[in-house]
């Protein structure tokens, strides 16, 4: 997923902007600092008699793989590197089974200052509304 991010779009537009065709779920308000372990909007594909319909879930974020004994350790699981995906236990089965798209409007990186504080730039489109940001999920 992104780092922390922004989305305060209405359901419906998530729905056309993803040509997704129902939610699964109560979606969340909206927030301008999304944050780990709080209920966001994913897009997921289904297959539906032979074709893959999208779907819009609201999921928590955090990736809590299918063995772990403890919720909590979603929390930790917030950013997945392309270049190992495939080598981490905790991603590997989600990567290649269950992706999904996380919309949003846009996204903070944090820079250090020269004296150690933490500043947050805000990262968006000029041209699109919304972006999509790689997702992986469990059940």
């Amino acid at each position: 997923m992104c780092g922390r991010y922004v989305m305060s779009k209405a359901t419906g537009d998530l729905l056309s902007s993803f040509d997704a065709k129902e939610v699964e779920g109560t979606p969340p308000s909206p927030s301008w600092n999304v944050a780990p372990t709080q209920n966001v909007p994913v897009v997921a594909g289904r297959l539906d008699e032979g074709s893959v319909e999208r779907h819009l879930m609201i999921a928590r974020w955090g990736l809590v793989p299918s063995w772990a004994k403890d919720i909590k350790s979603g929390s930790r699981m917030i950013n997945a590197r392309s270049e190992s995906i495939l080598e981490k236990p905790s991603f590997r089965k989600a990567a290649v089974k269950r992706r999904a798209i996380v919309p949003a409007e846009g996204d903070y990186e944090w820079q250090k200052s020269e004296d150690g504080t933490k500043i947050p730039t805000y990262l968006y489109s000029k041209e699109e509304p919304l972006v999509g940001c790689a997702g992986l999920y469990e059940w």
